[in-house]
């Protein structure tokens, strides 16, 4: 159906850009380390760059930098923020910071001459500029409109109305929308936004022929006509590649599209996707043991100094306890230490933190910025009843109340509940039921994609979180 005329289009999908970018990643920084090697070499008095300068004068650590620096660059590889180009140059800045002041910390903090300076410094400088370099190349060239997806949605009802309010909030756009398909005469001509619903499904194959058009997105929740589905399936044997609106919302937005879907979806689709092996488990609770052992000796640490603190603004006591539902809805304490005024809920009613949350003392405000707060949750994770990553945990009386107003809310009780998450990171804090659906989509999208790399991605990301003094 394509014509002859006109030359094929390189499409390239989200997998394959993600991949690009840590294949250009690594290659940029690989370089930067043997240039920084080079010039060090260079200014050495003892040697000059050879196979025995690499094998005798950098120490074995310095060979890991690379692999820090690819950690450190971790937020970009959100493609959403690495196609941004202010978003990119923010975060290759704060990666080269953080690296910077790291080595100034081990440098101080060292005997004398120990540490090879020259090396480090060029592999900072030269490693910075290439970064910039390639992120901005891949920005001018694979963001270009001809690397882009031509999409067609087909549907225009209540999911293809969303799915275009959520491209249209995107900069820079995910793909090139060049329309809608929808049966129903009377919406044909109109718009929805920017975008044109331009015919029926008699003219389907048409329009992906003139257009172009690469990928369809199937946003039809009702009964579908017998003519629309005969033209999907031949565009699709005609090379058009199709997916369905819940999965480029997921694409999209990294969340589930939990008010779009059927209420059998969770045994459908969601429950098959969130079974994980023997293998994962394992990684899972080793990671979880080695982090809550590190977070329990921090505690340890600041304790005395958190307690007096905590003493001295507002009595005691100095820890929080409270019921929680675990996984299977297992209820359970949750220890924290205290952030609110005694008897904050007094009367009784679970209420929701609010933004200036009055109940929260001064103490408590610098606790929950910089997640001290949190600490004492490591005991949790050390006695089994929460892991590093997962939900959000939450009090029965909320769970019972949100299952009755959030479709699927429960679902989130498939796992333990976590001390950070992919909604924690992604959203923060929830005051009012709307927000609550918003942060259930990024749960349920967790659960659904899970695995020892996104459990990485997302501690990372909670440093650099942790660092910015983000909470609240």
């Amino acid at each position: 159906m394509r014509s002859s005329s006109k030359p094929q289009r390189w499409h390239i999908k989200a997998s394959e850009r993600r991949f690009l970018l840590i294949i250009g990643d690594i290659l940029a920084t690989c370089t930067s380390l043997l240039l920084a090697l080079y010039l060090w070499a260079a200014g050495d008095a003892w040697m000059e760059f050879s196979l025995e300068f690499i094998r005798t004068r950098p120490p074995f650590w310095f060979f890991l930098l690379p692999i820090l620096w690819l950690i450190l660059m971790i937020e970009l590889y959100d493609l959403q923020r690495a196609n941004n180009l202010i978003e990119t140059l923010k975060g290759i800045s704060i990666a080269t910071l953080i690296l910077a002041v790291i080595y100034l910390l081990i440098y101080f903090t060292s005997e004398p001459n120990s540490l090879p300076r020259l090396g480090v410094a060029f592999f900072i400088i030269i490693n910075t500029l290439m970064a910039f370099i390639w992120r901005l190349l891949y920005i001018k060239i694979f963001t270009a409109p001809q690397f882009l997806r031509r999409v067609l949605i087909i549907g225009a009802g209540k999911a293809g109305h969303t799915l275009v309010n959520i491209i249209a909030s995107q900069s820079p756009k995910p793909f090139n929308l060049i329309g809608l398909i929808d049966d129903d005469h009377q919406k044909i001509g109109t718009k929805i936004g920017d975008y044109e619903i331009l015919a029926g499904s008699e003219k389907l194959l048409q329009i992906i022929q003139e257009n172009e058009i690469s990928d369809l997105i199937l946003a039809i929740t009702g009964d579908m006509k017998s003519v629309m589905f005969q033209a999907i399936l031949t565009a699709q044997e005609l090379g058009s590649n199709m997916t369905t609106m819940s999965n480029a919302y997921e694409e999209i937005l990294e969340r589930v599209p939990i008010f779009l879907l059927e209420a059998d979806w969770v045994i459908r689709s969601f429950v098959e996707k969130v079974h994980t092996g023997s293998v994962y488990r394992l990684s899972k609770r080793g990671l979880d043991l080695i982090g809550a052992l590190i977070g329990v000796l921090i505690m340890a640490i600041l304790l005395p100094f958190i307690s007096i603190a905590l003493l001295i603004d507002s009595g005691l006591p100095i820890f929080y306890r409270q019921e929680r539902l675990g996984r299977g809805g297992e209820p359970y304490t949750i220890f924290k230490f205290r952030t609110m005024r005694q008897n904050a809920e007094k009367e009784g009613e679970v209420r929701l933190t609010s933004l200036n949350d009055v109940r929260i003392t001064r103490v408590g405000r610098f606790l929950r910025r910089t997640h001290l707060d949190e600490l004492p949750q490591f005991i949790n994770v050390l006695q089994g009843n929460m892991s590093l990553v997962g939900p959000r945990s939450e009090r029965g009386e909320l769970v019972t109340y949100y299952q009755q107003e959030i479709p699927f809310y429960r679902a989130r009780l498939l796992v333990k509940p976590g001390i950070t998450g992919w909604a924690q990171i992604n959203f923060g804090y929830a005051e009012t039921v709307e927000d609550t659906g918003i942060k259930l989509e990024y749960d349920l999208y967790y659960i659904e994609h899970r695995n020892i790399f996104v459990d990485t991605v997302i501690i990372v990301r909670t440093l650099g979180t942790v660092l910015g003094f983000k909470g609240r």
